[in-house]
Protein backbone atom coordinates (compact mmCIF):
# COMPACT_ATOMS: atom_id res chain seq x y z
CA UNK A 1 0.00 0.00 0.00
CA UNK A 2 1.33 3.42 -0.69
CA UNK A 3 0.75 4.58 2.62
CA UNK A 4 2.43 2.54 4.56
CA UNK A 5 5.74 2.79 2.05
CA UNK A 6 8.26 1.22 4.96
CA UNK A 7 6.58 -1.74 5.72
CA UNK A 8 8.80 -5.19 5.02
CA UNK A 9 7.68 -7.10 1.56
CA UNK A 10 7.17 -11.05 2.96
CA UNK A 11 7.00 -12.96 -0.52
CA UNK A 12 5.62 -16.61 -0.33
CA UNK A 13 6.53 -18.89 -2.57
CA UNK A 14 3.98 -21.43 -3.43
CA UNK A 15 1.93 -23.37 -5.47
CA UNK A 16 -1.55 -24.60 -5.79
CA UNK A 17 -2.91 -26.99 -3.48
CA UNK A 18 -0.57 -25.79 -0.37
CA UNK A 19 -1.07 -27.43 2.94
CA UNK A 20 1.91 -25.72 4.10
CA UNK A 21 2.12 -22.69 2.63
CA UNK A 22 -1.97 -22.10 3.97
CA UNK A 23 -0.49 -23.58 7.53
CA UNK A 24 2.32 -21.03 7.33
CA UNK A 25 0.02 -17.92 6.17
CA UNK A 26 -2.49 -18.91 9.54
CA UNK A 27 0.70 -18.61 11.63
CA UNK A 28 2.06 -15.47 9.84
CA UNK A 29 -1.48 -14.06 10.72
CA UNK A 30 -0.79 -11.63 14.02
CA UNK A 31 1.82 -10.42 12.45
CA UNK A 32 -0.08 -9.12 8.83
CA UNK A 33 0.17 -5.87 10.15
CA UNK A 34 3.78 -5.49 10.28
CA UNK A 35 4.40 -6.47 6.67
CA UNK A 36 3.26 -6.76 3.02
CA UNK A 37 2.43 -10.15 1.71
CA UNK A 38 2.78 -11.37 -2.03
CA UNK A 39 2.20 -15.18 -3.20
CA UNK A 40 4.29 -16.12 -5.89
CA UNK A 41 2.75 -19.12 -7.94
CA UNK A 42 5.79 -20.99 -8.99
CA UNK A 43 3.92 -23.04 -11.39
CA UNK A 44 2.94 -20.38 -13.84
CA UNK A 45 4.99 -20.21 -16.48
CA UNK A 46 6.80 -16.66 -16.33
CA UNK A 47 8.43 -17.67 -12.50
CA UNK A 48 9.69 -21.23 -14.07
CA UNK A 49 13.32 -20.06 -12.27
CA UNK A 50 11.61 -20.40 -8.92
CA UNK A 51 9.88 -23.66 -9.84
CA UNK A 52 13.21 -24.92 -10.48
CA UNK A 53 15.07 -23.21 -7.74
CA UNK A 54 11.98 -24.21 -4.81
CA UNK A 55 9.93 -27.32 -5.99
CA UNK A 56 11.10 -29.49 -3.52
CA UNK A 57 10.74 -26.75 -1.18
CA UNK A 58 7.83 -24.92 -0.73
CA UNK A 59 6.53 -23.11 1.32
CA UNK A 60 9.40 -20.90 0.65
CA UNK A 61 9.99 -17.15 2.21
CA UNK A 62 12.00 -14.09 1.19
CA UNK A 63 11.65 -10.90 3.28
CA UNK A 64 12.76 -7.86 1.81
CA UNK A 65 14.43 -9.87 -1.63
CA UNK A 66 16.01 -11.95 0.92
CA UNK A 67 15.68 -15.44 1.42
CA UNK A 68 14.47 -15.97 5.16
CA UNK A 69 13.14 -19.50 5.64
CA UNK A 70 11.91 -22.83 3.90
CA UNK A 71 9.52 -25.38 4.58
CA UNK A 72 7.62 -23.34 7.80
CA UNK A 73 7.58 -20.68 9.94
CA UNK A 74 10.42 -20.05 12.15
CA UNK A 75 8.57 -17.47 14.64
CA UNK A 76 11.35 -16.50 16.13
CA UNK A 77 13.60 -16.19 13.04
CA UNK A 78 11.32 -14.49 11.59
CA UNK A 79 10.37 -11.75 14.58
CA UNK A 80 13.76 -11.22 14.67
CA UNK A 81 14.20 -10.11 10.82
CA UNK A 82 11.09 -8.37 10.92
CA UNK A 83 12.70 -6.29 13.67
CA UNK A 84 15.59 -5.56 12.21
CA UNK A 85 13.66 -4.11 9.32
CA UNK A 86 11.54 -1.76 11.14
CA UNK A 87 14.27 -0.70 13.56
CA UNK A 88 15.91 0.42 10.58
CA UNK A 89 13.03 2.20 9.07
CA UNK A 90 12.49 4.41 11.85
Amino acid sequence: CSACPNKPVLILFTKKPCPLCDEAKEVLEPYKRRFILQEVDITLPENSVWYEKYKYDIPVFHLNGNFLMKHQVDLQKFEEELMKLELQSD
